[in-house]
């Protein structure tokens, strides 16, 4: 096996252990595949890996159920730094003003990846947010939103944001989608990354 082959095998493994180890609730080997500058940006916490992984702790011991499920991936390599990008979506489910629903959110994982000592890592998670819906339960429930809440967030995360912030979180406002500045800046920095510049984000 040639080594960027062996790169892009140790890097998918990453991404998939992401998961698997995060949505089972097994947060020491979670913590492993971050680098120890390792942060996490997503819709209700941005932080350090630690503080990540103390809030999703939280959560899970507090009956929060947040699972993910992964789809085709893509790497770009260059030496000992790498940005990959995984299809995902995001499972929540919660109690939304008086009905139990599931969000179900589609997009990316945006990873900034660097190998140390031989061993790849995250340094920076930013998830992409593209599409998503909110679901009754129980299908013969009745949902009424409120529409002055759900406009407050943009078109590809509204209804995981709505959720969240019905259930206690601070949701940040300005997540990249799949298009817009957002995106783009990520997308200048994940190209200056790899060109091994400093993270900028």
């Amino acid at each position: 096996m040639n080594d960027e082959l062996r790169d892009r095998l140790e890097i998918r493994e990453l991404v998939e252990r992401w998961v698997v180890w995060r949505d089972a609730g097994d947060w020491e080997r979670f913590r492993t595949v971050w680098h120890d500058d390792g942060r996490m940006m997503a819709t209700w916490t941005q932080g350090t890996a630690d503080e990540f992984i103390a809030m999703s702790r939280a959560g899970w011991e507090k009956g929060v159920r947040i699972h993910h499920v992964l789809g085709g991936q893509s790497a770009d390599v260059a030496g000992d730094r790498a940005i990959s990008q995984v299809k995902m979506e995001i499972h929540q489910r919660a109690v939304v003003d008086g009905v139990e629903v599931d969000v179900t959110c589609s997009g990316r994982f945006y990873d900034f990846l660097e190998k140390r000592d031989s061993r790849w890592g995250l340094v920076l998670r930013q998830p992409i947010y593209e599409l998503d819906r909110m679901d009754p339960v129980d299908p013969a429930a009745r949902l009424e939103l409120d529409r002055e809440l759900l406009a407050r967030f943009p078109e590809g995360y509204r209804h995981l944001a709505y959720l969240q912030t019905r259930v206690g979180y601070d949701v940040k406002p300005d997540m990249p989608g799949l298009q817009g500045t957002e995106v783009d800046d990520l997308y200048e920095s994940g190209a200056a990354w790899l060109r091994g510049e400093p993270l900028d984000r």
